[in-house]
């Protein structure tokens, strides 16, 4: 490559008789405003103009990094033709402005890489697969990369022999970039097996997390909780520990209702004559009835004279009666999903009482209407128990027990 040629200033009749050192201050002065203006030029005029007419949004970013390697190259070639410059300086400021190339370029790429991210997530299956993190595994090689050329720029050293020196280093390095790594594998590996998406509501109690997912990254990943704070969880811990995804609730349609009545052991006894016949004019019980009352007096038939023993006899209890209604109550409710799992059972017996336990799945998962509908059928399932002649169970409280002292009292 052929040298520059000198900008001599003392062809200009006034600058004739400067010294040698103002000549140099007068070409760098020149050579910076060319430069100004050039950037001036490039990022005001031209830059703007080109940026109404791109298609896709975001893109400033970019062309301003580039915009920035206009103003540099002119320092880089206009530099030699500044006279009297001793060389070791003009060698030294054309390594910088080479470095600072090399800057502007990562950075650019850094962008690009960034608004390749922003238009990826506007698409649906964005939800699905994020690409967040290999994206920041690019920029982190991207920027190994560029502070490699950096540093031998400035050195005036060939790359390969800097890289050569890498390989002693690769223990500091996994050391350094062990949390990288960790994560990197994580992400794949979250990503690959469809673990978690934006927006999935997650339960890690272990790092106090209740939320939904609203980002995934490399390192991180942040769930919103449902009190508004925002928990950070290092993603390779997504990996290593156990949590609970509730995107399968949500995809299916139904949130799960299971919680008991605790009914009080003592009011449990069977049904006479008179209160069965009361209990077939239950609309949601009639056909219930009928059936048991079929059922019964042929099962007793068999028993012969021994039916004349009421142990012998099978018949219908106020709780098992209370169970059916239930069962029914619930088959009966538009806001409960007749097509998933609807059980009504009975536990084993506690202190506390017989649990009579629903296990069913509203036709919703919206959290405001679920909790309604539960508190709707419990609050008819606790007014309704008189009616079968039980109660529920409660543990005693302070105006139970003055109760029971005012009657001892007046007894």
């Amino acid at each position: 490559m052929t040298a520059a040629p000198s900008l001599s200033l003392r062809g200009i009749p006034v600058l004739a008789q400067l010294p040698a050192w103002a000549e140099t201050l007068i070409a760098l002065a020149l050579l910076g405003a060319i430069a100004w203006g050039a950037n001036f030029v490039v990022k005001r005029i031209a830059l703007r103009y080109i940026m109404r007419r791109l298609p896709v949004e975001g893109a400033a970013p970019i062309a301003a990094r580039l915009a920035n390697i206009v103003p540099a190259l002119i320092v880089a070639y206009g530099i030699r033709a500044v006279p009297n410059l001793p060389a070791p300086l003009g060698v030294a400021i054309g390594n910088v402005v080479a470095a600072s190339i090399i800057l502007f370029l990562a950075l650019a790429i850094g962008a690009a890489l960034s608004l390749a991210n922003q238009i990826y997530e506007r698409r649906p299956e964005a939800a699905h697969r994020p690409i967040k993190g290999y994206v920041q595994v690019l920029k982190i090689v991207l920027y190994l990369g560029a502070a490699i050329l950096i540093v031998a720029a400035l050195m005036e050293q060939s790359p390969l022999l800097l890289l050569s020196g890498l390989g002693a280093m690769a223990a500091v390095l996994m050391l350094v970039f062990k949390d990288t790594i960790l994560s990197l594998v994580a992400s794949v590996q979250l990503t690959s097996n469809d673990m978690l998406r934006v927006g999935d509501w997650i339960d890690m109690p272990q790092l106090h997390a209740d939320g939904a997912v609203i980002d995934i990254a490399l390192h991180t990943v942040k769930v919103q909780n449902w009190d508004k704070t925002v928990t950070t969880i290092p993603t390779h811990r997504l990996i290593q520990e156990s949590y609970k995804n509730w995107r399968g609730m949500a995809e299916s349609g139904g949130r799960r209702i299971k919680r008991a009545l605790l009914i009080d052991q003592n009011c449990v006894r069977f049904l006479t004559e008179a209160e069965r016949d009361r209990m077939a004019d239950i609309a949601l019980l009639h056909d219930h009835i009928d059936r048991k009352r079929g059922e019964l007096a042929e099962w007793n038939a068999r028993l012969g004279p021994a039916a004349q023993i009421p142990a012998n006899q099978r018949r219908v209890t106020n709780i098992g009666t209370f169970r059916a209604y239930v069962l029914h109550y619930l088959r009966a409710n538009p806001r409960i999903a007749q097509d998933m799992t609807l059980i009504v059972r009975q536990l084993s017996p506690t202190p506390q009482g017989i649990p009579i336990e629903i296990y069913c799945f509203t036709a919703t998962t919206m959290w405001v209407e679920y909790e309604d509908i539960q508190a709707d059928i419990f609050d008819h399932l606790i007014a309704i128990l008189p009616e079968f002649g039980l109660r529920a169970f409660q543990e005693p409280s302070g105006v139970d027990l003055r109760m029971i002292g005012a009657r001892a009292d007046a007894a």
